[in-house]
């Protein structure tokens, strides 16, 4: 028998990948695991994972645990083993639609939106290189999800270029050059006022959008929302380059949330949404008209209630997952819910799975209480993707 202690991402992704399961494919059996756990020391801060196992065989009949709860099987994710084996491939459909965004690398090239605007009062041209600059935070904090700061992005202009900005450039050439000049990477230092990773691919590919989809890299949330073009998305943020309320509608679902929390990593115990591991496996049903529908109530309604009532996307989740908030006391959070329901079923009927009982209520998966769906629906549904993804990598 052999046991062993890490930290929790060594049931995540890459980590996983290269360790559990190159474990498991020479052999390797879990018999018991602890998927996440807080260290029971307040001098350290993280979550830790265990495993028990062996190589040698062992009955079908013997106990097997996953988080302190009987199971058949345990898996290389450290929970319940469901009937489909494997790991999600990427697909090829799915490739150049799901980006990181930009990598700006000096907090120099960030200002606040009244000296943006007092920079193009003055020279109108400013305009053509200062953008609204968006991350993680604002989209889930503010009710609007707009950018509370702007950013300098001279893009793929050369210094010579760049000079013709007399104002950005001489913030860059004071605040950020020396810093950069002291990077590594060869690239950082010589194109100092420029963005570390300007992500040209993006935006090419959202260039003729009006609004795109985004979701936050570390979030609980793990919900989509859609924003204007014509603004600079951080590297916290993913963004989709996709305009189709289908897509909101599908990405939006319980099905994708279960999927980004159980092939992501994660932050501590907030989800980290992977474009690699999650997007490009997530094998998505084709957009059915429904789908639109239920993609644009959701967004109307959603906005209409945040700004409203002064919410960002993380406080109004937060409760609609509460326990605490009755729907019969809250019609803002009834009508939250029974959107989710629709569009739950929407995706279900558009895979052709509606035989699958969601079970909705207030479960717990991986540390944290949503109203989503119940635990042998979640398991069906993760078997029934999973399946899907081998299916669509056979036919590739």
């Amino acid at each position: 028998m052999l046991g062993l202690i890490a930290t929790n991402t060594v049931a995540q992704g890459d980590t996983r990948e290269v360790g559990l399961d190159a474990m498991a494919a020479d052999g390797f059996i879990i018999t018991r695991a602890i998927q996440s756990r807080s260290w029971p020391a307040s001098s350290a801060n993280l979550e830790y994972a265990a495993v028990w196992g062996t190589l040698a065989s062992v009955y079908e009949a013997a106990p097997r645990v996953a988080d302190d709860i009987p199971v058949r099987r345990v898996s290389t994710l450290l929970e319940p083993a469901g009937r489909v084996e494997g790991n999600p491939i990427r697909l090829a459909e799915n490739q150049g639609i799901a980006f990181i965004g930009c990598y700006v690398l000096g907090m120099g090239f960030t200002l606040e939106p009244e000296l943006a605007q007092k920079w193009i009062d003055a020279d109108p041209r400013n305009a053509e290189v200062l953008f609204p600059y968006l991350n993680g935070e604002d989209l889930n904090s503010r009710p609007d999800s707009s950018a509370s700061r702007w950013v300098i992005n001279f893009g793929d202009r050369s210094e010579q270029e760049a000079t013709t900005y007399p104002l950005p450039y001489a913030r860059l050439r004071d605040t950020v050059k020396e810093w950069r000049q002291g990077r590594g990477i060869a690239s950082y230092r010589e194109l100092w006022w420029q963005f570390g990773a300007n992500r040209v691919g993006l935006q090419k590919a959202i260039a003729d959008l009006p609004d795109v989809l985004v979701i936050a890299r570390v979030s609980k949330t793990v919900m989509p929302v859609r924003v204007p073009t014509g603004q600079v998305a951080s590297e916290q943020l993913v963004v989709f380059t996709s305009a189709s309320h289908g897509d909101q509608a599908v990405l939006s679902s319980s099905l994708h949330q279960l999927w980004a929390i159980t092939y992501g990593s994660g932050m501590r115990n907030d989800p980290r949404y992977t474009p690699s591991d999650v997007f490009e496996t997530f094998a998505r049903p084709a957009t059915t008209s429904r789908l639109e529908s239920v993609g644009r109530i959701l967004d109307s309604d959603r906005r209409e209630m945040m700004q409203r009532r002064n919410l960002g996307l993380t406080s109004l989740y937060n409760m609609m997952n509460d326990p605490d908030v009755a729907s019969n006391g809250d019609t803002d959070v009834a009508r939250l819910r029974d959107v989710h329901v629709e569009l739950d079923d929407a995706v279900l009927d558009a895979y052709g799975w509606s035989d699958i009982d969601l079970q909705r209520g207030f479960h717990v998966f991986r540390q944290m209480r949503r109203w989503t769906v119940g635990p042998a629906a979640r398991t069906e549904i993760l078997d029934r993707l999973l399946e899907e993804n081998h299916n669509r990598v056979e036919r590739q």
